[in-house]
């Protein structure tokens, strides 16, 4: 019927049976960053964001995040990440803060979906952080970067 493989012949909704591949080293980057106005950028590089340390808080929920994605997309497979790392900078050129999430493990099945679970709820977290201060934030360039591991080998976004 398809060549989507979270479907089966019938067209219903599946999680993929990965039992026969390859246990291999996957890693995945993904990133996102949030558009704000300047002034909101520097009570975050001043830590003087009304609910706290913006860019601490949203580390912590970035990793949360990775180690919940099989709770939030129904077809992830729960999977026992080895490492998350979450890493927020500050871009005062473009008024962003630029968030980049790597996740890896050993195991059957990829941590595209991880390292963008992080990333995005890292820079969701950083406008529920400041929304009092600057409603109109975007959250923007939501991609994945690179990811390796497995059948499908190597990617990298242009």
């Amino acid at each position: 019927m398809s060549d989507l493989t979270h479907f089966d012949e019938r067209g219903n909704a599946r999680m993929v049976d990965v039992g026969d591949k390859d246990i291999t080293e996957r890693i995945a980057t993904a990133r996102a960053s949030v558009i704000m106005q300047p002034a909101t950028l520097k009570l975050i590089a001043t830590k003087k964001a009304a609910k706290g340390d913006v860019l601490a808080v949203a580390q912590l929920a970035g990793i949360m995040a990775a180690k919940k994605t099989a709770d939030l997309i129904p077809l992830c497979h729960p999977l026992a990440l080895s490492s998350v790392q979450v890493t927020l900078t500050l871009d005062e050129k473009r008024n962003a803060v630029d968030i980049e999430a790597t996740c890896k493990l050993k195991g059957r099945t990829g941590v595209e979906m991880e390292a963008l679970t992080a990333a995005s709820v890292a820079a969701l977290t950083v406008y529920d952080m400041c929304k009092a201060v600057d409603r109109g934030m975007v959250i923007s360039e939501v991609k994945l970067l690179h990811k390796s591991g497995g059948k499908s080998g190597t990617f990298d976004a242009a």
